[in-house]
């Protein structure tokens, strides 16, 4: 019997999912490789607890960037490692796949991926666009003549798209998402605390007191890393809004995309925007008041999807019933 898969193939999460079993894997999209050997030590969350923490003879590696395939072998690693562990390689030559990919990316990196699934022995490849399968797992109706209007924020890229008769009619796909906003956060801590923090610090600041505006209720939170003073360990305190202030930029590139995509719309469609207003998917619908912040902006509804960050993965299960 063919089994049919899905595969979130994202710059921070990988997600897999078989149609009779619902999703199997939901990891981070994180690798770690003996230096020497060249073979998979770890991948997922065992990986990811490994980042900045590795030896000279291991690197933990991130084969996606921006949303395509940086890496190619060692997204071939992490795909193989992942089958293997759920007993899908030997079955795999005789199932069809289905991948998610970024809008507007070029056809070098569509192959790529395509070219990673037919790797590792898949008999049919499917590629569909994010914000397409982010609408369906978000309960959208996108094959009725009328406006969905999607903003699918990841780690790597941040997909805007307004759909109808079950394909996208406008988009815009921008490298402005939650990897960006935890970048903006080191250097903030770097030039105005003075202190040197990593990865998944910035990460962890993001999710506890990260938030799009400015609020009166301010949250404050202890930061540890190294003094670039002294060299030395160090805490800091930072807030809520000093979080908002540093990540305003990147907001402010996604709501210019947003209103790019708006601009570019057919009147009719624009007009159901109006009425049906923005959906929010992906992990970037979990930072506080963006959903508020798009609201004062564009002046139309605004709304977060139900499980934002299992959105494509659904949209994936919904669409494998359907090939």
């Amino acid at each position: 019997m063919v089994k049919k898969i899905g595969i979130d193939l994202g710059t921070t999460n990988l997600l897999i999912c078989v149609d009779s079993e619902g999703v199997i894997v939901n990891e981070p999209s994180v690798i770690a490789i003996d230096q020497e050997s060249k073979k998979c030590i770890a991948a997922g969350q065992d990986a990811k607890d490994m980042v900045g923490k590795t030896p000279k003879k291991l690197s933990t590696i991130f084969p996606l960037k921006d949303g395509v395939v940086a890496d190619y072998e060692a997204t071939d690693m992490m795909l193989a490692h992942f089958f293997k562990k759920c007993n899908l390689k030997k079955m795999f030559s005789k199932n069809e796949i289905l991948i998610c990919c970024p809008t507007n990316i070029t056809s070098v990196e569509r192959n790529a991926i395509r070219d990673c699934a037919y790797h590792a022995g898949a008999k049919k490849v499917y590629i569909e666009e994010e914000p397409k399968v982010a609408a369906v797992g978000a309960g959208l109706d996108i094959g009725q003549p009328m406006a969905s209007f999607v903003l699918d924020m990841g780690g790597g890229t941040t997909d805007i798209a307004v759909i109808s008769l079950g394909d996208i009619v406008c988009s815009a796909s921008i490298k402005v998402a939650g990897n960006r906003l935890n970048k903006n956060i080191i250097d903030f801590m770097r030039i105005e605390k003075k202190i040197s923090i990593g990865e998944m610090s910035a990460e962890n600041i993001k999710i506890k007191i990260g938030c799009a505006l400015q609020r009166d209720d301010v949250t404050t939170m202890s930061v540890s890393g190294r003094d670039l003073t002294s060299g030395l360990p160090v805490s800091v305190d930072v807030t809520s809004n000093e979080i908002a202030g540093c990540i305003s930029n990147c907001l402010e590139e996604i709501v210019k995309a947003c209103k790019t995509v708006l601009d570019v719309a057919p009147p009719e469609l624009a007009a159901d925007v109006m009425t049906r207003g923005l959906v929010i998917t992906g992990g970037g619908a979990l930072l506080k008041d963006l959903d508020e912040l798009l609201r004062q902006e564009l002046h139309i509804p605004v709304s977060i999807a139900e499980e934002p960050l299992n959105c494509v993965v659904n949209g994936c299960m919904k669409m494998l019933e359907n090939l």
